[in-house]
């Protein structure tokens, strides 16, 4: 659950560069997932104290993984973040059990659908990594 904390707490951080390099429908998209990654956060935050833990705090700053300058830039950004956050969503619905099993299950749906709609398409296993290919073409 810490793990996607420290996930949600980098979307927040970087979901402010995507707004802040976006115009138009873009700004407003990346407003709108600032929002849910904020509500996300502070959900597992909670979630994290409940369980007799103290929440991970956010990181004053996070480096970004290439240089934001333009609205494709901070596109390209929104999927880098939707795909590490659903990275960190699939290992909690397998640790998971439960009521929060489900939950983060439909947070990881919400993060596939984002990272799809930013990314134009979507990929077949959200959160996890690429399986290569077996001679016959079929996943191994």
């Amino acid at each position: 659950m810490q793990s996607a904390l420290d996930a949600e707490h980098a979307a927040v951080y970087g979901y402010g560069v995507v707004g802040a390099k976006s115009t138009g429908a873009q700004q407003t998209s990346a407003r709108t997932a600032y929002d849910a990654h904020r509500a996300r956060r502070d959900a597992l935050a909670q979630q994290v104290e409940k369980q007799g833990a103290v929440p991970h705090a956010a990181a004053a700053a996070y480096a970004l993984p290439f240089p934001v300058n333009t609205p494709a830039d901070a596109g390209r950004l929104a999927v880098y973040l939707e795909e590490g956050v659903a990275a960190h969503l699939v290992d909690l619905v397998g640790a998971a059990s439960g009521d929060t099993r489900v939950t983060a299950a439909k947070w990881l749906q919400d993060a596939a659908v984002a990272g799809a709609a930013w990314r134009g398409s979507s990929v077949p296993f959200p959160g996890l990594p690429d399986t290569p290919a077996s001679p016959s073409g079929r996943a191994s």
